[in-house]
């Protein structure tokens, strides 16, 4: 979600002239800023997410090859008990 605000405000501002007045929040506040700085301070941003998001699904891609291994393991072990494979 705030992947796609970053995204729609570094569009916005790509449509604006390069002198034109912009503010950016600060807690409650608004406050006037440079449009080069702010491009840049989302820019990095996005970056940051972007590198989260890819750390996010290589940690569930491992978790989920854990689980499936844990999940074969406890189904051969189960097996000799009950006499037939766990589906």
């Amino acid at each position: 979600m705030e992947k796609t605000e970053v995204d729609q405000t570094i569009a916005e501002l790509a449509k604006t002239a390069d002198d034109v007045v912009v503010y950016k929040a600060i807690g409650s506040l608004l406050v006037k800023a440079e449009k080069a700085k702010v491009n840049e301070e989302l820019a990095e941003r996005k970056s940051l997410l972007d590198t989260r998001s890819t750390v996010m699904a290589r940690q569930e891609e491992r978790i989920r090859s854990q689980v499936k291994e844990a999940q074969t393991k406890l189904q051969e072990d189960l097996s000799p008990v009950s006499g037939q494979p766990l589906s």
